[in-house]
């Protein structure tokens, strides 16, 4: 799908919603080791422990994909005016929405070279945009 250059949202768009949705997870992962916490005796995971990161890596991935497929848009991104589309120009699936959230995590592996791509590509898409063949779109501003 071609967007048009006006509803390309820019790479400093894109990381100011993800630093605003990471908060949020940090927030939400928080609580969720709280309750990790509550559920173990009071004891915390210890060091390394691969269930805790698979229950923190699933929390991720309901907030993503759960804002993606319900509204198409994380906090993040609603106050950066983005929303997630597929090639059509639709809402995301949870099979997109899936591809979307692990190859998201392959464009940040790399120390954000997937991220950084956008830079270079000729239509400003990340690793995870064309991986995914989902898109984010840039909401024309509302007039009052």
């Amino acid at each position: 799908m071609a967007i048009p250059e006006e509803n390309r949202p820019s790479l400093l768009r894109r990381l100011a919603a993800v630093l605003y949705d990471g908060m949020l997870l940090i927030a939400l992962w928080m609580g969720a080791g709280a309750l990790w916490i509550g559920f173990h005796g009071g004891n915390a995971a210890p060091a390394g422990d691969g269930a805790f990161r698979l229950y923190l890596l699933a929390v991720a991935y309901a907030f993503f994909v759960g804002f993606w497929i319900w509204g198409g848009r994380t906090l993040g991104m609603q106050a950066w005016r983005l929303r997630l589309i597929d090639a059509d120009g639709n809402r995301v699936t949870v099979r997109a929405a899936t591809n979307r959230f692990v190859a998201s995590i392959l464009s940040w592996l790399p120390a954000g070279a997937g991220f950084l791509w956008a830079l270079v590509d000729r239509e400003g898409l990340t690793w995870h945009d064309r991986l995914s063949k989902t898109y984010l779109y840039l909401d024309p501003k509302r007039s009052r």
